[in-house]
């Protein structure tokens, strides 16, 4: 073999080993990241993924006490991690949010948008005003002042990386939820909107989950559970975990030539609805 062949032989073998490893690719060490609604369910695993990482983390939500105990943990893991009690319908609250996480953490390199809220289930055409201006507040104007936020704070200068979440309900329609649905399509439609705004110096996903099983939707699948996970193609109820696997993915360096997209995560269930 020729010399520039065996050279050539070792790039693959080296590049296939980094792959091959997720420690030395799914990895955002020396990264400040926060995490909106972090204290449970999708919020709680990604923040918990990042610090296991890597990160540094900033968690924010509006109750205290769930707070404490998120930072308690995350910083008995080793991790590097402050809190922020504030809703992400409230302006100030979220300008104050991100200069927290800046003057704590020294910076903001990641940021994910999970905080969401669903006041309303019912048909779309009888829904109250009051709980729509809500919802949506809550779930697209939330978001969007928080990617501003970074921006002036510190990403427009250093780069970033933001990722919302969004619901496969904002793909496709589902019964009940229509109010909720219709947010995060405009979550999916804003976050490739600023993709193209942002680039090249912040990326920006989506994810879209399926039937996840946390607190915030059990009211979807709690009256009969066994027969909500047998309606997966995947056979059963999707996890926080899940989910926090793949914003790990396109939070790191792993998705460098993704921007834009919106990723699925949820066991197939949407291929086979309404059966």
């Amino acid at each position: 073999m020729r010399p520039c062949s065996l050279r050539a032989s070792e790039r693959v073998v080296r590049k296939l080993r980094r792959m091959i490893d997720p420690g030395t690719i799914l990895r955002v060490d020396g990264k400040v990241a926060l995490v909106t609604g972090a204290t449970r369910g999708i919020g709680r695993a990604i923040a918990e993924s990042l610090v296991a990482a890597g990160a540094a983390v900033c968690v924010t939500a509006r109750k205290q006490d769930e707070l404490d105990e998120t930072v308690t943990t995350l910083r008995a893991a080793g991790a590097q991690a402050t809190a922020f009690a504030g809703s992400a319908s409230n302006p100030e609250a979220v300008e104050a949010g991100v200069a927290h996480c800046v003057a704590e953490l020294g910076g903001l390199d990641i940021l994910v948008n999970n905080a969401a809220t669903n006041p309303v289930f019912g048909p779309v055409v009888t829904a109250e005003p009051g709980a729509v201006a809500k919802t949506w507040q809550t779930n697209q104007e939330g978001p969007l002042r928080y990617i501003q936020a970074a921006w002036a704070a510190h990403m427009a200068e250093k780069g970033g990386v933001i990722l919302n979440i969004s619901s496969v309900g904002g793909i496709k329609p589902t019964p009940g939820i229509g109010v909720y649905n219709i947010s995060k399509a405009a979550l999916i439609h804003m976050t490739r909107q600023l993709a193209i705004e942002l680039a090249p110096t912040v990326r920006i996903n989506a994810l879209a989950p399926g039937l996840i099983k946390t607190s915030f939707s059990k009211a979807l699948y709690e009256s009969d559970e066994t027969s909500s996970a047998a309606r997966q193609p995947m056979g059963r109820l999707g996890t926080p975990d899940d989910v926090a696997a793949a914003a790990l993915f396109l939070l790191s360096d792993a998705s460098s030539w993704m921007t834009g997209e919106v990723v699925v995560v949820d066991g197939g269930g949407a291929l086979t609805w309404p059966s």
